[in-house]
């Protein structure tokens, strides 16, 4: 019984998060400058009868009120609406752009999970400079904004070096250096709290006794501590997951790739408010689905959770 309430209340927690989200965008839409029949009459024909026209087609006559309920009535069916500026609906849009957008966050995951790894697995417990050299590049990874990593990579490995090529999304090794800028920060934070986890676990009375039985301290860290040090790590999934989707906006438009970043940028500065407020949904049903699979990766980590 306890467990089913809890499902609900995430259930209904997740719910009122998208709520906030599609009633945040449409807000957005009302707030933003410039009129709305001006953005779709564009650079046509400008006339008193065409704007009578797209206020009747869009139901820009209807009161606010009206429009928002009717806005949440299609967002309960799937209708994203059309865009302002392609004149197609969103949702074709997105499932158009999608794909490279969850590639990079995919594989940007990828390299700051398995460098956070490597770096605490090598240095927790170690020697002071083991742990301080470790420290500084933690550090450094975090400081150093998306951006700023992806413009000293692209002056290394591409203009001076031609590993790499400079745009685009043609084959695996166009990924390399947007997922290195974007995945480099997460492994410092990530890093950081995983040799941290670590090291508390093996002064864990547990390690006392598993090392008092002739346990090897390699076995120790990959059958005890590595448990152990993981709630804290993956209680960061959920932050993580908001950074990819923040950085993969600029980090797209960086490196002149497709995806959703680029199409949020070009719907902002177009002001095609329809995109934005989908692309806001869709951020939220991701963190939304995050969230609950962390849910459940707790209980898998940690038995003594699910009591």
């Amino acid at each position: 019984m306890t467990t089913r309430l809890g499902v609900i209340r995430r259930l209904g927690a997740g719910l009122a998060v998208l709520w906030a989200a599609a009633t945040a965008s449409y807000v957005a839409l009302l707030l933003a400058p410039g009129d709305t029949v001006d953005i779709l009459v564009g650079d046509g024909i400008d006339t008193p009868e065409i704007r009578a026209a797209i206020t009747e087609e869009w139901g820009l006559d209807r009161p606010e009120i009206v429009q928002y309920l009717s806005y949440l009535w299609r967002l309960l069916h799937g209708d994203l609406g059309r865009s302002y500026q392609l004149r197609r609906g969103v949702g074709e849009i997105l499932a158009t752009q999608v794909g490279p957008t969850v590639q990079l966050t995919l594989a940007a995951a990828a390299v700051g999970v398995t460098v956070a790894a490597a770096i605490a697995l090598l240095t927790a417990g170690r020697g002071r400079l083991a742990r301080g050299a470790a420290s500084v590049a933690e550090l450094v990874a975090v400081s150093v904004p998306p951006f700023l990593i992806g413009i000293v990579l692209l002056a290394v490995f591409s203009f001076t070096l031609g590993w790499f090529p400079v745009s685009g999304a043609q084959g695996p090794s166009a990924l390399v250096l947007p997922a290195l800028a974007l995945g480099l920060p997460i492994a410092g934070v990530l890093g950081q709290v995983l040799r941290g986890g670590l090291e508390r676990a093996l002064e864990q009375p547990f390690s006392v006794t598993a090392r008092a039985r002739g346990l090897t301290e390699r076995a120790l860290v990959a059958r005890h501590a590595l448990r152990h040090a993981l709630i804290p790590a993956v209680t960061l999934a959920g932050w993580f997951t908001g950074t990819l989707l923040g950085g993969a906006v600029i980090t797209e438009v960086l490196f002149g790739r497709p995806g959703l970043g680029r199409v949020a940028m070009d719907a902002v500065t177009g002001r095609d408010m329809p995109v934005v407020m989908a692309v806001v949904l869709l951020s939220a049903v991701v963190y939304v689905t995050i969230s609950t699979l962390l849910d459940l990766a707790y209980r898998a980590i940690d038995p003594r959770i699910r009591g």
